[in-house]
């Protein structure tokens, strides 16, 4: 018996789809994937994708962020930050864990975030929310 893989739109709350522009700041209690072009901030307590190809022109705060695409900007994130080859991130980045893959553009500062100031953070941004495994599926669409 063959299972169905699960469609990536089932784990993302917010979509901004690869021929949208959406100018302003975008606030969500879920995870959100940008695909197209987002210019202003990107605020969860979930998860953040930005697509290969899709550019965000603000600052970015979130559990996790996966990056494929291009992100002119800061960047907080309390878990993992992931940069893929095809992306190209110009700004300073805050922190708990960093991967960047072979051919991955940082251009900026980076901090550690120190377990205080991680408490700190995740307690401010608390929610419970469906974990996914959606990083992986990004990360098998881009590879």
């Amino acid at each position: 018996m063959r299972m169905r893989k699960a469609s990536f739109r089932e784990g993302v709350d917010t979509l901004v789809g690869s021929n949208s522009v959406f100018t302003g700041s975008i606030e969500s209690e879920g995870t959100v994937r940008v695909d197209g072009k987002v210019i202003g901030d990107i605020k969860v307590t979930g998860d953040a994708y930005v697509g290969k190809g899709a550019t965000v022109e603000g600052n970015m705060e979130a559990g996790n962020v996966h990056l494929a695409g291009t992100v002119k900007g800061n960047i907080i994130a309390r878990g993992l930050l992931k940069i893929l080859s095809t992306a190209r991130l110009y700004g300073d980045i805050r922190i708990n864990s960093f991967v960047a893959d072979e051919g991955a553009l940082f251009q900026g500062k980076c901090e550690m975030l120190d377990e205080q100031e991680e408490e700190k953070t995740s307690a401010k941004h608390k929610r419970n929310y469906k974990k996914s495994n959606v990083l992986e599926e990004v990360y098998e669409e881009n590879n």
